[in-house]
């Protein structure tokens, strides 16, 4: 006779932030915490996530956008909020940067944009002069990410598009009923890695256990997670030794 089980597979779904907490609490072998210990927590998560954000540790936030040509124009803004101003690409907000672009004509034939640097852009004499992009500058802001167009769009190509991939900020925790903002993967990660943050301020003592351990579950996640995945969107990752 078969076991009996669950048939589902939600957990990483139903995983709410005050659990997440709770566990890395554990780990710390703090127990029954409230008040200002779940907002600390909370704030830990949250910086944590920003770490992850440094590391590279969001591919899984990579999307496919597009924004549609207007002439005379080279500058096209997305926003981090809509509190900080309209994005010029519909419902495109929280992006971290552009991984790749193209140029997408009245055909829908594609032409690959080179991604340049700040220096390469500067030396270009004519900033100005119009006809079909071939080259793209990304310029990230607090509030906002920049592309900038080369050759500017001209009359010829209004109502084209510049079809790209994005990658996403990994979103905020929230209220505590949320599920955070990552695969079932990387939540034994998540788990560690608040712990770590948690015993820094908690538990002094079990610092260096639960360094060593979010380490290894972080190793592990990004090994299983990257190896599908395109080289150019999987960013290089700096593992601390232990000290």
């Amino acid at each position: 006779m078969a076991n009996t089980t669950s048939n589902t597979y939600i957990f990483g779904k139903n995983f709410s932030v005050d659990e997440i907490i709770e566990e890395a609490y554990e780990r710390c072998g703090v127990q029954s915490v409230s008040g200002y210990q779940l907002k600390a927590a909370r704030r830990s998560l949250n910086i944590l996530f920003q770490e992850w954000g440094n590391r590279g540790l969001h591919y899984w936030e990579v999307a496919n956008n597009s924004f549609t040509l207007v002439n005379n124009q080279s500058v096209y803004t997305m926003y981090r909020s809509t509190a900080d101003g309209t994005s010029d690409a519909t419902a495109v907000y929280g992006a971290a940067d552009i991984l790749e672009a193209s140029y997408r004509n009245a055909s829908n034939i594609d032409a690959p944009l080179t991604k340049i640097d700040r220096s390469t852009y500067q030396a270009f004499s004519n900033k100005t002069a119009t006809g079909q992009p071939t080259q793209y500058w990304v310029q990230r802001f607090i509030d906002k990410v920049n592309i900038t167009l080369y050759l500017t769009p001209g009359s010829s190509q209004v109502g084209h598009t510049i079809n790209y991939y994005y990658v996403k900020r990994i979103q905020d925790v929230g209220a505590y009923t949320n599920a955070a903002d990552l695969p079932y993967r990387f939540i034994p990660a998540m788990i560690s890695g608040l712990a770590f943050m948690l015993a820094q301020k908690y538990a002094i003592e079990r610092t260096q256990q639960l360094k060593l351990l979010y380490e290894d579950e972080l190793a592990r996640a990004l090994k299983e997670d990257g190896s599908p995945t395109s080289a150019y969107i999987t960013p290089a990752s700096y593992y601390p030794t232990a000290s």
